[in-house]
């Protein structure tokens, strides 16, 4: 089962959602400020941080940010009562499997944490809004953290990341065919590209990596990256 770090400065709701998982089996860990997260993550190895957004001295985002430095595998999902789009978009760059509000939906949450994997980061991008929804809620449903980019200059603008897989729409704004594909290759060598397309024949000649021609299969693509996932070193 899990390890967890619940991060938040209402100690009473985060021992209780402590209880509530450790019933379900998991290990949690409870501490009430960033610093005392980030003292705790030194001492133990976790799968999964839970943290509050807004807490004083250090948001959940810089939390999430914080952390990922030293353990860039680390699935992430915060919580909060004040959503604040600014920080919510700023958490959603570092990668975050969900935003969850207050009162947490448990059983949401529970779920959530069955399917949570460890080094599970996607770069997605894809400058239609519909679709890139679409496949970071059935990327989530997999256990998959999506990191969303809508053009080049997003793909440019990226957090220091370690994503596993990328999928990359071959023509997306700021650039020429192709830019997009390049600048994810040259940020995250260490990444499986899936190249998605309606274009297959704009794809660079040199291409090494998956093509996934539009319209697609979701579930072949999910079992495409799970295969990937499964047998990265």
């Amino acid at each position: 089962m899990g390890r967890f770090l619940l991060v938040d400065d209402n100690r009473a709701f985060a021992e209780n959602l402590a209880e509530i998982l450790e019933d379900e089996g998991h290990t949690a860990t409870v501490v009430d400020c960033g610093e005392a997260a980030l003292q705790a993550a030194r001492e133990q190895h976790y799968d999964v941080l839970i943290t509050d957004m807004c807490m004083a001295g250090m948001s959940g985002a810089m939390l999430v940010h914080h952390l990922r430095q030293s353990d860039p595998g680390l699935t992430a999902i915060v919580v909060t009562a004040h959503p604040a789009e600014a920080e919510l978009a700023r958490a959603r760059a570092e990668g975050v499997l969900a935003v969850l509000p207050k009162p947490v939906p448990v059983r949401a949450l529970v779920e959530l944490l069955a399917h949570a994997r460890r080094d599970g980061l996607v770069v997605l991008v894809e400058d239609d809004a519909r679709l890139a929804d679409n496949l970071t809620e059935v990327l989530r449903e997999r256990g998959f953290t999506a990191v969303v980019a809508r053009s080049v200059p997003d793909v440019a603008g990226l957090e220091p990341l370690r994503p596993f897989a990328a999928l990359v729409d071959l023509r997306v704004p700021g650039g020429p065919d192709g830019e997009a594909l390049r600048r994810v290759q040259e940020r995250f060598p260490a990444t499986t590209p899936f190249v998605v397309t309606a274009f297959p024949e704009a794809l660079p000649g040199d291409f090494e990596g998956r093509l996934v021609c539009k319209p697609f299969d979701t579930g072949a693509l999910l079992a495409a990256l799970e295969q990937v996932h499964g047998g990265r070193a």
